[in-house]
């Protein structure tokens, strides 16, 4: 497999605030140990997010499962939805 590096033309300020959300929300939830750090699970999803990129090929560049990233992205995407309840 090849791994190519990607560029994601957002700030880190966003990449920041991703990583603060899911920090929180892991305090929040006692959790102890994950396989990927907050700005890891952050960067994953934003490249999810705003490339289209296959799963199959971010979980292999973050050296995790399609499973295991599967289901950071939908943490994420649910923690950015809950955080958004008031727009529209």
């Amino acid at each position: 497999m090849l791994f190519y590096p990607a560029a994601l033309p957002l700030s880190t300020a966003t990449l920041t605030r991703v990583s603060a959300l899911i920090r929180t929300h892991r305090k929040t939830i006692r959790s102890r140990w994950r396989r990927l750090a907050p700005g890891d699970q952050a960067l994953l999803t934003l490249a999810y997010l705003h490339k289209g990129e296959r799963l199959r090929a971010l979980a292999a560049g973050f050296g995790i499962s399609e499973a295991t990233a599967w289901r950071r992205v939908r943490e994420t995407i649910g923690l950015l939805a809950a955080k958004a309840t008031g727009v529209a």
